[in-house]
């Protein structure tokens, strides 16, 4: 089958921007090819090019030296950009870079009127994209009043309405649910088994990459690895060498055979795990249901409580059309010095209610308390003192011309003396691993991961007592993300900083918080220790949401009638687990 897309040793830099900055090199020399009808995969760390090859795929950008070919175009020649970017669609990361309309149905309208489709087409068209991406409730509301991954799904369904040859996709799944983007997911590889379409899907999701035919892996601007999902993920070292990982399945595979045990082939996925498992576990006596291993939990901290939520409800725009109630009824303790996870689908409420914790957003009815101050009237800014809270990609907050002046910005207000703002700026960027010598360079020539830490320390300079974090890791790589969580960790233990963190990556969750609050349609329908919480799959299946990979592959392996726990959380409990069980003689062979 003919390429759809042939690039041939393709540079890209972009052009410095100030005097005395030097020009970046993005891409460095990328050559390949890719079948109609492909799926396509690529990974690499945040700057590894990604996002700078899905523009120049779709004449965005020129290279300013090789050739890249869309169905046979080149995308310099002007004259016929438009028919490259009819055959093949973009979906950028930030879908607000994207929705241009002021309804759904007009904006997902929006492609097609542009290709002059008839107007009946382009009503079946709209209809059929908008059911795809599961929003077709949506289409006569305001883009606006979408949460982000809502707004996510409207950007996919504007570019299915064109019905392009090929889609490219640049971690269009990075703001979605862990539902969400097991829907788009779906959609994707219907469309490319059913319709043909050539799918090239960049993402930080190790799971996601399973699915591809093929998978590419970027570092420093150059293709450094291809190969199918099983050839990449056998090289583990070197896939974590260039700053990523392995799905959660492959990495239990990995740690299983460096302590000992046999497996011809890493397994990919939780049914080719169990497979393999079944040699090393005894099954079930029919009197003896359950393994008798103990989960650990996770140390919960006592009764102390440092937020309280009482009744809490919120309207968005009471008395107008547009009047939406995104809270009802919230009573939420949290505790001094916990890791407290909110979890919950797309639009269930979670960044609404953590809005009202340092008074961003003001009750329609009900209280919120912090450190025994009333979340109301003189006393918020004193509040705001004591609740730092940063937002999905906080990044974009950066303004300073030096990452110094932006991290002591909020201190300039409190009047304290350049002494003082010296001592904590230091203490703060040695917590986060930020180099002194970044100090005085511009936020905006540093990298993803770094822009996160700087805006993070202009957060934690002001020592608030709680941290809320709305998606810390969105958009990172897996090392970032890691990172991240590091820094949380860190920041918990030795400063008993109370942290709250909302995250669609369950893996995250399960592995850092203390305990889970699960947000439904603008309800808390319940709150508990995170094994508890992981435990009760069916009530978490109901609110669209998963458990992590770990969990799903240790109830399959028990429901299959073999002899293990349910509440494993992490690849680390599963290995101890395995492990345990093999050297006291109670599972097969090693």
């Amino acid at each position: 089958m003919s390429a759809i897309i042939k690039t041939d040793d393709v540079y890209y830099e972009y052009m410095a921007q100030n005097e005395g900055d030097i020009a970046v090199q993005a891409v460095k020399g990328i050559s390949m090819s890719i079948r109609q009808g492909q799926f396509v995969v690529v990974l690499g760390r945040n700057g590894s090019g990604k996002s700078t090859l899905a523009r120049l795929l779709n004449g965005l950008l020129i290279p300013v030296k090789g050739t890249v070919i869309i169905d046979g175009i080149d995308t310099s020649n002007d004259e016929l950009i438009w028919e490259v970017r009819k055959t093949l669609g973009l979906v950028f990361q930030n879908p607000d870079n994207q929705i241009v309309a002021t309804t759904v149905e007009e904006d997902v309208a929006f492609g097609p009127e542009n290709l002059g489709i008839s107007p009946e087409e382009i009503r079946k068209r709209v209809d059929q994209s908008l059911k795809m991406v599961g929003m077709e409730e949506y289409s006569g509301y305001s883009p606006h009043m979408l949460s982000g991954g809502q707004k996510q799904r409207i950007a996919i369904a504007g570019i299915l309405a064109m019905e392009p040859k090929c889609i490219v996709l640049d971690e269009a799944t990075s703001m979605l649910d862990p539902r969400g983007r097991k829907e788009v997911m779906e959609v994707l590889k219907k469309l490319n088994r059913e319709k043909g379409i050539t799918i090239v899907h960049i993402t930080h999701h190790m799971e996601e990459a399973v699915e591809a035919n093929i998978v590419m892996v970027m570092e420093n601007g150059r293709l450094v690895l291809t190969g199918t999902p099983r050839q990449i993920f056998e090289n583990v070292e070197q896939i974590r060498k260039v700053g990523l990982n392995v799905p959660q399945i492959t990495a239990l595979a990995y740690d299983l055979r460096k302590n000992g045990v046999r497996m011809d082939k890493l397994p990919l996925n939780a049914n080719e795990m169990v497979d393999i498992l079944k040699d090393f576990i005894k099954r079930k006596n029919r009197d003896n249901s359950d393994s008798a291993w103990c989960h650990t939990e996770r140390e919960c901290k006592p009764e102390n409580p440092i937020i309280k939520v009482r009744d809490l409800s919120h309207v968005y725009m009471p008395g107008t059309t547009f009047e939406q109630k995104a809270l009802y009824d919230i009573n939420l303790t949290v505790n001094k010095g916990e890791i407290l996870g909110i979890i919950g689908q797309t639009g269930s409420g979670k960044s609404t209610l953590v809005q009202h914790f340092n008074g961003i957003l003001k009750a329609t009815s009900g209280s919120v308390e912090v450190d025994g101050l009333k979340a109301e009237g003189n006393n918020l800014k004193e509040l705001r003192q004591k609740v730092g809270l940063i937002f999905q990609y906080p990044e974009h907050q950066l303004f300073e011309e030096t990452v110094y002046k932006d991290i002591i910005f909020g201190l300039t207000k409190l009047g304290l003396d350049d002494e003082e703002i010296k001592k904590r700026v230091f203490h703060v960027i040695d917590i986060l691993g930020i180099s002194p010598e970044l100090l005085e360079k511009s936020p905006f020539e540093l990298s993803g991961g770094q822009k996160r830490r700087v805006a993070i320390a202009g957060v934690l300079v002001m020592k608030p007592k709680v941290l809320v974090l709305d998606e810390p890791t969105a958009g990172l790589d897996p090392q970032g993300s890691s990172e991240v969580f590091r820094l949380l960790s860190r920041l918990n233990r030795e400063e008993g900083t109370t942290i709250i963190i909302i995250s669609h990556n369950m893996e995250e969750i399960a592995a850092f918080c203390h305990r889970v609050a699960v947000m439904n349609k603008g309800r808390l329908v319940f709150c508990d220790t995170t094994a508890k919480v992981f435990s009760r799959y069916e009530e978490l299946k109901k609110y669209n949401l998963d458990i992590p990979k770990i969990t799903e592959l240790f109830r399959e392996l028990h429901n299959s009638g073999y002899d293990v726990p349910q509440n494993v959380l992490t690849v680390d409990e599963a290995k101890e687990f395995i492990i345990n069980m093999i050297n006291s003689g109670a599972g097969g062979k090693a």
